[in-house]
C-alpha cells in the first residue's frame, strides 16, 4: 500500500507540475487530473493507510476520556 500511495502521489505532482510548465493544448486537463488525483484518489487513501487498525473511539472526546484527561491532569 505504501508504494501504491507513492506512486499515485508522484503521479499526480508530476501531472501538475508537466500541465503548469508546458504550453500544450490540454495542458490545463493534466493540472485538473492531477489535482482530482490527489485529492479524489490519494488523500482516501492516505487516510484508509493511516486509520487502518486504529479505533476511532480512541480520538473520540467521550465522557469516559474526558475522566481519563482530568485523572491525567490532578496526578502531574
Amino acid at each position: 500500500m505504501k508504494y501504491i500511495l507513492w506512486l499515485v502521489f508522484i503521479a499526480a505532482l508530476t501531472s501538475i507540475i508537466l500541465g503548469l510548465t508546458l504550453e500544450l493544448n490540454y495542458s490545463e486537463k493534466l493540472t485538473g487530473f492531477g489535482t482530482c488525483g490527489l485529492f479524489l484518489v490519494w488523500i482516501p487513501l492516505f487516510i484508509y493507510h493511516n486509520w487502518k487498525g486504529k479505533d476511532p473511539r480512541d480520538y473520540m472526546l467521550t465522557h469516559e476520556n474526558m475522566e481519563a484527561m482530568k485523572n491525567s491532569q490532578k496526578r502531574k
